[in-house]
């Protein structure tokens, strides 16, 4: 009986540590794109779980989702504490990217690395960000422009499906509301034309005029 109690009081426990899944991190040095990455990431993870419809009604072209969110457990380096994010048409974009050939989780890797500053090609005063990759383009709107862009999607999304995708009009992607430190930014998203996946044989550079 001693040898079996000194034979378990020698045998060696074995502790196991518990794996975790890690947490995707958006870091950029700047809060808004750090809270755009996240937001991509959510609103089209939300939309996995939405059936697509047969055809898309008039309520889609309106319709919106949004998320408020105040956690102070985040780290600050990685994200704000406060935020809310709020997606427009969400249906209508997701339809449009199924048309132009772009799979979710290629668009959602794309855009959860921190996108980079471009220079602003025109006097609209907007800001403008490319993707680490290249593939999209990110403009800031005002809030007049998200109305227009809800009344072009009326006549966008028809054109879009008749020529099955393929078009020299911009392609547009998304549409997202950012509010960060209680400011309100406009933002859409598009393809870049310039990615590489085709090849520039010519480039002009179209001037606009102030006079009709």
């Amino acid at each position: 009986m001693s040898s079996v109690m000194e034979s378990l009081a020698s045998t060696k426990t074995k502790r196991f540590k518990v794996k975790h899944p890690k947490r995707k991190l958006f870091r950029s040095n700047d809060p808004l794109l750090s809270v755009f990455m996240w937001g991509v990431n959510h609103c089209v993870k939300e939309l996995q779980h939405v059936n697509v419809p047969v055809m898309l009604m008039p309520d889609d072209f309106r319709s919106y989702s949004k998320v408020k969110i105040d956690n102070h457990s985040f780290n600050k380096e990685n994200l704000p504490s406060h935020f809310k994010v709020k997606e427009y048409c969400p249906i209508v974009f997701r339809n449009l990217r199924e048309r132009f050939g772009i799979d979710d989780a290629d668009f959602v890797n794309s855009l959860t690395k921190s996108p980079k500053p471009m220079e602003n090609p025109g006097k609209s005063g907007a800001k403008f960000h490319i993707s680490a990759d290249k593939l999209y383009v990110i403009k800031t709107l005002t809030s007049e422009e998200v109305e227009e862009m809800h009344s072009l999607l009326k006549q966008y999304h028809p054109y879009i499906v008749e020529r099955h995708g393929k078009t020299l009009l911009p392609q547009y992607l998304a549409m997202y509301r950012l509010t960060v430190d209680n400011v309100e930014h406009y933002m859409v998203l598009m393809r870049n034309v310039f990615t590489g996946h085709l090849k520039v044989h010519k480039k002009y550079d179209l001037k606009g005029s102030t006079v009709d």
